[in-house]
C-alpha cells in the first residue's frame, strides 16, 4: 500500500488565488485599451477612404464626384439605382469620413459617431455588396461593439462626464 500523499491544499489554494488576480488584472488593462483599440480599428478604413476624397482644404476631389455620379451604384432586391444628389452624396461622404473617425479616434460623440459608420457600412454594402465577409461585417461587428462598451475610460467623452459630475458637484 502506498502511504497517502500530504497534499498542502494551502498551496493550491494560493496559486488559485494568484492566477485569478492575475487574470483580474489582465480584465482591468484590457478594460483601457480594448475601447481604444476598437475606436482605431474602426476608424482607420473610413478615414483613409476619406483622405482621397479631398483635393485640399475644403476642396473636394473631382473622383470623388465622379464615383458617386458614375460608378457608384445601389443594389437593391436584384436592381441597380443610382445614387440620388450624388454630388452632395459624395460632399457629405468625403465630410463623415474624416470628421467620424477623428471624432471616434479622441472619443468624442462616441456612440454616435460609432452609429453613424455603422449606417453608411450599410449603405456601402447596398453599393458593394461582395465585400461583406471581408469588410462590411468587421466593421458592423467594431461599431457594434463600440456603441455596445463605451467610448472607455481613455477617452474625452470620459473626461467632459468627469468634469460635468465636477461641475454639477459645485466643484468645478
Amino acid at each position: 500500500m502506498l502511504p497517502a500523499r500530504n497534499a498542502n491544499p494551502g498551496l493550491l489554494d494560493g496559486l488559485i488565488a494568484a492566477v485569478r488576480a492575475g487574470l483580474s488584472g489582465l480584465a482591468g488593462i484590457a478594460a483601457l485599451v480594448a475601447p481604444i483599440a476598437l475606436r482605431i480599428a474602426l476608424a482607420m478604413p473610413f478615414l483613409m477612404s476619406g483622405m482621397t476624397k479631398w483635393d485640399g482644404f475644403l476642396q473636394l476631389a473631382p473622383t470623388a464626384s465622379y464615383l458617386f455620379e458614375d460608378e457608384f451604384k445601389l443594389h437593391i432586391f436584384g436592381q441597380l439605382y443610382d445614387m440620388p444628389a450624388p454630388d452632395l452624396m459624395a460632399l457629405l461622404d468625403g465630410i463623415a469620413e474624416i470628421v467620424l473617425p477623428i471624432l471616434l479616434i479622441v472619443g468624442l460623440a462616441t456612440r454616435l459617431s460609432a452609429l453613424a459608420l455603422l449606417v453608411m457600412t450599410g449603405v456601402i454594402q447596398l453599393v458593394v455588396p461582395e465585400g461583406w465577409a471581408n469588410f462590411h461585417l468587421p466593421w458592423a461587428a467594431l461599431a457594434i461593439a463600440i456603441v455596445a462598451v463605451g467610448p472607455g475610460p481613455a477617452s474625452l467623452d470620459r473626461l467632459l462626464d468627469g468634469l460635468a459630475g465636477l461641475a454639477s458637484d459645485g466643484n468645478a
